[in-house]
């Protein structure tokens, strides 16, 4: 699934392609993609019509467009969902979802989806104090953003009775960070995926939180990270941050720290990948 980078990736090229610009007609393919629109298909495409999209936002793995009639189309990935800025008369994907045409005559925007895990949807109920649409208050700040608040995250990661790598999954308590990011950021902290919250030491806290920051802003950088075609920028190029991977991915190749074999084990229904020596597991034992 896409994480922060490929998201913010996403989002700057709809502020390349998208923002300023008068949508005129929407066409949407199945009925999975407005599953959150409760109003259905029509109200979707037809409030849509004439609206111009004035910026391009995120917050961890959501996006939104808020449109000039106060209203907000939100958008999240799910797996597999693609914004596309393609020529009008571009052959039409066989995952097509949903179809933005502007005024202007130029690139119109596709959303694809294989795996239809994404959505879209329009709200209009307003926003939280930080410019957040009400819909996604119950979405924690991300790292990179100015609402994050570094005391209260180590606070609240240290009140948890959890492994520190289920409470940075948390998208309540921070927002953005999934399995991939995760597990590069434990190995920059030197920390295992399983040593309990509740026992971590606040500089322990604070070099967790300086790595997560490093590998989203180097991730950025390099535009996400792409192992299959599922995940392309809105121009369809690839992220490259697969290459700077130092234990995800990586299992049985040395550490470049140590040298140790990087190991992968099973955590919860996916993996998890760690030097067993920078990382080694703590010895209570207790999630």
């Amino acid at each position: 699934m896409p994480e922060l980078p490929e998201v913010e990736t996403v989002r700057a090229g709809l502020e390349r392609w998208v923002v300023g610009r008068r949508i005129v007609s929407v066409e949407v393919h199945g009925e999975r993609t407005l599953r959150r629109h409760l109003l259905g298909p029509a109200d979707f495409m037809g409030r849509l019509s004439g609206r111009k999209v004035i910026a391009a936002r995120r917050r961890g793995k959501y996006l939104w467009l808020p449109l000039d009639d106060g209203a907000t189309l939100l958008a999240h990935l799910g797996m597999s969902g693609q914004f596309l800025a393609l020529a009008c008369d571009s052959p039409v994907a066989p995952h097509l979802r949903a179809r933005f045409r502007f005024d202007d005559g130029g690139p119109e925007l596709r959303f694809h989806d294989q795996r239809t895990f994404g959505g879209l949807a329009l709200a209009d109920e307003g926003v939280t104090v930080d410019g957040v649409p009400l819909e996604l208050r119950h979405v924690a700040p991300d790292p990179l953003e100015p609402a994050f608040d570094p005391a209260a995250f180590s606070a609240a990661l240290r009140r948890r009775r959890t492994g520190v790598k289920r409470a940075i999954l948390d998208q309540t308590l921070i927002s953005g960070v999934g399995n991939i990011y995760a597990d590069e950021a434990l190995w920059r902290a030197k920390l295992h995926y399983a040593r309990a919250t509740d026992r971590l030491r606040r500089a322990e806290v604070d070099r967790l939180l300086e790595g997560i920051l490093v590998v989203l802003r180097e991730a950025i950088a390099a535009g996400g990270t792409s192992f299959d075609a599922l995940y392309v920028a809105v121009n369809g190029e690839s992220g490259w941050f697969d290459r700077s991977l130092e234990v995800y991915g990586r299992d049985d190749q040395p550490c470049s720290r140590c040298g140790t074999p990087i190991v992968r084990e099973h955590f919860t229904n996916r993996s998890s990948y760690r030097c067993p020596k920078c990382q080694p597991r703590p010895n209570s034992g207790r999630w």
